[in-house]
């Protein structure tokens, strides 16, 4: 059952979590995500446990794929998806007693600047 003295296992990673953490910041294909994920996690998802994740993402319109005439498919947050996201780092981070919300995405996404970061946080950044 996984459990170590009586305690469930705790899982290392959420792919659902990570792949709406990636998106954050803009339409992703699957590749690209499962590089940033790793890079900037350090987690490596398999293939078909980020393409499950997807899925499931997609049917619960978390994210929705875009129109592409490449081979590769991209995806991107529906503003649900970026609400639900930015709500689980909300509560993470209050779980760390706040200290996480400010710099949460300076940590998971350090190629950003902090305050390109803060406004993805806050739902208010566009790319240029």
């Amino acid at each position: 059952m996984g459990e170590a003295q009586g305690r469930p296992r705790e899982r290392e990673s959420d792919p659902g979590l990570l792949i709406m953490l990636s998106l954050l910041d803009g339409p992703k294909h699957g590749y690209a995500m499962l590089e940033e994920i790793e890079r900037v996690a350090g987690v490596r998802l398999r293939p078909g446990t980020l393409y499950a994740a997807i899925a499931r993402l997609a049917r619960r319109g978390v994210i929705e794929p875009l129109a592409t005439k490449d081979r590769r498919q991209p995806y991107r947050l529906t503003s649900a998806g970026a609400k639900l996201a930015r709500d689980k780092l909300q509560r993470l981070a209050d779980l760390a007693g706040g200290s996480l919300y400010a710099s949460s995405f300076s940590m998971l996404f350090p190629f950003r600047p902090r305050e390109q970061m803060q406004d993805v946080v806050r739902g208010s950044y566009e790319d240029p």
